[in-house]
């Protein structure tokens, strides 16, 4: 598929046309590339409190530039693989090189897997079924017992696609999710850039009003992607109110995707289930989300299923993106968080790049791990 870009930065032309004073707050209109204006949102409702909110359009190809289509999901996947090759990876291979697995192997193995965040429970369901094919083919190759076993904890049967597909006439939503650190934000932009290389057409939400300088980088994300970006004028503002105008946003522009970034803020459960669950509440009143989507920094182990717990407790989630994933032994987390929440790792972030996002496959992954 020829998938163009848009320039970056450096090439962006915003022109504000307008600024109108609507119920008390200012909306900025800025003018489309066909020379429209984009209608007022509807009144706020008791869910849909006021707010400044600004829609900031897509830059303009400029004529005589070059784009640069997206990496291949191929290329992303092998540059994943080449980081797994150590650690985790590099010591399942070296206890499985040996001629014969004693006891003191097997304590090896058991402590290998509770290091690289597969979890306790995981990792007992795994030996007892590696000892069990094991026993029942004596003479097989260890190293090929162990890569079918990962196979079927790692499960690649689950649906790993996005769910994108809206009401008749109404845009696909998608609300991320994760504590800020994470690379929320981030992962945000470059959803937005795997969208568009498949000719989807996206509006990205910046409902985290609350950590400073989040909408910014929203924003930056939106000019190298080539979309526009709602956002309120303040930090502080209520998220419910600004993912409802990205919602309105795709709706009265014909867009296929919404996409929202939120807060992540875990100090207080009940205000994260209280904000959540109205940013859930009011986007569902133009389209309802049909991806929940928990970013997870694969490098916290432990602490990141933690989170996972809190957020699959205030949210229905469909999907996991698992950020920072490399050669650190800490690859087990794709078996923990899946274990542990019953949803699918759908992508994985591979470094800060605009191309290191790439779908998870499981047996890109698994081999991955051993090498192979």
């Amino acid at each position: 598929m020829d998938v163009t870009w848009i320039p970056g930065d450096a090439d962006l032309v915003v022109i504000l046309v307008a600024v109108a004073a609507i119920g008390g707050g200012a909306f900025a209109l800025l003018r489309r590339p066909g020379g429209g204006q984009r209608p007022p949102a509807a009144p706020p409702t008791a869910e849909q409190p006021a707010t400044s909110t600004a829609v900031e359009e897509a830059p303009a190809e400029e004529p005589g530039r070059t784009l640069v289509a997206p990496e291949a999901p191929e290329s992303r996947l092998a540059r994943l693989r080449s980081r797994l090759s150590g650690g985790f990876g590099a010591t399942l291979l070296a206890i499985f090189s040996r001629d014969s697995l004693s006891q003191d192997d097997w304590d090896e193995l058991e402590e290998t897997l509770l290091a690289a965040d597969v979890g306790a429970a995981s990792t007992d369901v795994l030996l007892e079924d590696l000892r069990a094919r094991l026993k029942a083919e004596p003479e097989a190759e260890p190293l090929a017992l162990l890569r079918q076993a990962l196979l079927d904890v790692v499960d690649p049967s689950l649906d790993r696609s996005l769910d994108l597909t809206g009401a008749e006439g109404m845009p696909a939503t998608a609300v991320v999710v994760g504590v800020n650190g994470v690379g929320k934000t981030t992962t945000v932009g470059k959803l937005a850039r795997v969208l568009v290389a498949e000719d989807k057409t996206v509006v990205l939400g910046a409902a985290d009003t609350f950590r400073a300088a989040a909408a910014d980088q929203l924003e930056t994300w939106g000019s190298r992607v080539g979309v526009p970006v709602v956002r309120s004028d303040r930090e502080g503002a209520d998220p419910a109110s600004v993912a409802f105008e990205a919602a309105q946003t795709g709706k009265e522009q014909g867009l296929d995707v919404v996409l929202v970034d939120t807060a992540g803020r875990l100090q207080n459960k009940a205000g994260l289930m209280d904000e959540l669950g109205k940013i859930v509440r009011v986007v569902s009143k133009v389209s309802p989300p049909s991806e929940v989507l928990l970013v997870l920094d694969a490098t916290t182990g432990q602490n990141g299923l933690t989170q996972a717990r809190v957020f699959g407790e205030v949210a229905p989630l469909t999907g996991i993106v698992l950020t920072k994933l490399d050669g650190t032994a800490r690859g087990g987390i794709v078996v923990a968080v899946q274990r542990e929440l019953g949803v699918p790792v759908k992508f994985i972030g591979l470094g800060e790049g605009e191309d290191d996002l790439a779908p998870f496959d499981a047996e890109q992954f698994v081999d991955g791990l051993l090498g192979q």
